[in-house]
């Protein structure tokens, strides 16, 4: 088959095979199987989208109050006008008068009596049949219109090449065992019937994609995941890593350590470095997820597992997405283990050239135990002489393809490291079953002793002048605060403060307290300087934007005020308010917002305000904004699923496990093809 209408953009959309537009499946629907007279139209659409026709007894383009075009239809029963606020000459010609035309859209209260604001038109004759089934609306790109995209969808379900790629080829016994009373159609039937809906279709079903012909879309796509992520878990068995035994000496590093830290470890914490240890003990990878609320306590879980490899003459690196979290990490594993005699090599882009070269030879040599940095360290130049352990923190931060690759040869054998990574966003069940089936996961469920809980309060932006004399009293305590901005400069459009005006503000209406500011235009070496000062309370307010997301560890800072915090996600304001809370004093997060607000952001702030758990607030976030990003796999430019939502076909998820176990053991034939089918080059994403 072939597409010669704009090939070029249907191939950048990945619509390049019949398979391929076979799975472009649409978005929603239109129903232009009935049509209604005109003075039927007018009750009916204020209900919803309507479809009628006329022919056009004036066409007008008026300027003011802005340039705009209105064209009158009429039938026998009465007139309807429809206005156009963006228009072409093209559709002036196509709506000349005397043209008869089909027309779909709300009906609405205009200046002039009832009217149509930008419904779709087509010029037909008054004769013309209606369609027999729903038309659909595809996703498109700019460039491709619906026609054109309804035109070769339908070429390429006539493909006889198509009925091998849609073959029935799941067996039937595995299919009736696992789903008794399914009453789903086959792979062709129910795509064919997702392209081309009959008119008596459930509309309902089909744009919640609950109906069964979505089922069984779902099921395969899902399956095919399962299927790919089980594959990789053996695959990771049969790869070779060091071993990490647990030294029997007392005077090992790790050992060294845990008497060194001026607390003991939490019930939780010892739980997960006992499973992490194990791990560490296999000769296949570990490729673990330690999950843990902010401030639980995951950097010293981590130090531990860096002892361990260290203990064996091996390396450890700890990356982290941001340089301000990599340098916390590295000044508190410098606090911990330059006193024991550690080496430590610190790596980010902001390195000066000769830094950078010095760094880099003390990794290659070995001379450099523990490595820390950026995402500077999986770049071509940095070459690692044993490394035995990857630390991946705020792992979700990083692209799919950058946690593929820190692998390495030793001799003739090429070994792979083992793999911790860390994450204070907690994975919703859902997500872990279906993204993450190939990792072990690891929680720390319980906060050190004497972290207190945080007071979360909600408050309207016309208060600001009483939260900046709360904040004087609260800085006179001696405790110190942050306010939170979310925009560096002015904007016209949003009307937003910025980090800098409100640090003037704040310097103005506090004279006797320092302020400081920290954003992300500022060079490396000046925000750490402000960072340093603010810790040694040489700063009492500290104004800055996200940029101290993750990673500030200030217990003197007992209070945050957020500002705009209807424009935060849940993810980020959990984030944030886990800044304060790390003393011995009551802590406080204060959101303020603008109004008006939208329904979203004020369930949002409610939510933040009665919700402290993690886990709830991270089901709430993937309900909001899905997988993609919460994984990092927007980052590698592929969204892995695209039929199926993790809330609403939870359920499917555990069927499409148990067949992909079947497949596997009993059906290894069938199991290429199906990949194929489903996935493609994209099966290798799923590995990470």
């Amino acid at each position: 088959m072939t597409t010669k209408q704009a090939p070029s953009t249907l191939q950048k959309m990945g619509l390049d095979s019949p398979m391929a537009l076979a799975l472009h499946l649409p978005s929603r629907y239109e129903d232009e199987t009935e049509l209604f007279t005109i003075e039927e139209a007018l009750s009916q659409g204020r209900f919803g989208s309507v479809q009628t026709q006329g022919v056009v007894i004036r066409n007008q383009v008026l300027f003011r109050p802005r340039r705009q075009m209105l064209v009158t239809i009429e039938d026998e029963t009465e007139i309807l006008q429809l206005r156009f606020l963006n228009f072409y000459p093209s559709q002036q010609k196509q709506m000349a008068v005397g043209v008869h035309i089909r027309v779909r859209g709300e009906v609405r209260e205009g200046f002039q009596g009832p009217e149509m604001v930008h419904p779709t038109v087509k010029a037909v004759a008054a004769d013309a049949p209606l369609p027999m089934s729903l038309t659909p609306v595809y996703p498109a790109s700019a460039g491709v219109s619906q026609t054109v995209i309804r035109k070769v969808v339908a070429q390429a379900l006539r493909d006889p090449s198509l009925q091998d790629s849609l073959a029935e080829f799941l067996p039937k016994k595995l299919m009736t065992e696992l789903l008794p009373s399914n009453d789903w159609p086959s792979l062709q039937a129910a795509i064919t019937y997702l392209h081309q809906p009959p008119s008596n279709a459930n509309t309902q079903a089909l744009l919640e994609r609950t109906d069964p012909a979505w089922r069984r879309v779902q099921f395969e796509e899902l399956l095919a995941q399962q299927i790919s992520l089980k594959r990789a878990h053996a695959i990771r068995r049969e790869r070779h890593a060091p071993s990490f035994a647990k030294p029997s000496k007392d005077k090992s590093l790790e050992a060294s350590l845990l008497k060194a830290l001026p607390f003991k470890l939490t019930t939780a914490q010892e739980r997960v470095w006992s499973e992490i240890g194990h791990d560490l003990e296999k000769s296949f990878p570990m490729n673990r997820l330690l999950q843990g609320d902010v401030g639980s306590g995951k950097t010293v879980v981590a130090a531990l597992a860096a002892a361990r490899v260290m203990d064996h003459s091996y390396q450890a690196a700890v990356m982290a997405p941001t340089e301000i979290l990599a340098e916390q990490h590295y000044l508190k594993m410098k606090e911990w283990f330059e006193p024991l005699g550690v080496r430590i090599a610190w790596l980010s882009g902001s390195l000066k050239a000769k830094e950078k070269r010095l760094a880099q030879e003390m990794i290659e040599s070995g001379h450099a135990q523990l490595i820390i940095g950026t995402h500077a360290l999986i770049q071509e130049s940095v070459s690692f002489s044993k490394l035995g352990l990857a630390v991946i923190d705020e792992q979700h931060r990083f692209g799919v393809r950058q946690r593929l690759e820190i692998q390495q040869r030793l001799g003739s054998e090429l070994f792979y490291c083992h793999q911790l990574m860390m994450s204070a966003t907690p994975i919703p069940r859902t997500l872990a079953m279906t993204y993450y089936a190939d990792l072990d996961v690891s929680v720390i469920d319980e906060l050190p002793p004497g972290r207190k809980p945080i007071t979360t309060k909600v408050v309207k932006a016309g208060r600001r002048d009483e939260v900046i004399g709360g904040l004087q009293s609260w800085l006179s305590k001696g405790l110190q605060a942050y306010w939170v901005c979310p925009l560096i400069e002015e904007s016209e459009v949003l009307q937003l403060q910025t980090a800098v005006e409100s640090y003037e503000q704040l310097t103005q209406a506090l004279p006797n307290f320092k302020v400081g500011l920290v954003h992300g235009r500022l060079k490396s070496e000046e925000k750490a300087a402000v960072m340093a000062a603010f810790k040694a309370n040489e700063i009492q307010l500290l104004v800055a934007t996200t940029v101290i997301e993750v990673g500030v560890d200030v217990p003197n800072a007992a209070l945050m005020v957020i500002e705009h915090a209807e424009r935060f996600g849940y993810a980020q304001i959990h984030q944030l308010r886990g800044r304060v809370g790390r003393g011995s004093a009551d802590s406080v997060c204060i959101l303020m917002y603008a109004e008006p607000l939208s329904m979203a952001a004020k369930e949002r702030l409610q939510t933040l305000r009665e919700v402290s758990d993690g886990f709830v607030i991270a089901e709430r976030d993937l309900s909001l904004r899905g997988p993609g990003e919460l994984l990092g796999a927007k980052q590698s430019g592929d969204a892995m699923l695209r039929f199926v939502d993790l809330q609403r076909d939870a359920w499917l998820i555990e069927l499409a496990q148990q067949a992909a176990e079947r497949l596997l053991a009993e059906h290894t034939d069938l199991v290429e093809r199906h990949l194929e089918r489903w996935l493609g080059s994209r099966a290798e994403f799923l590995k990470a």
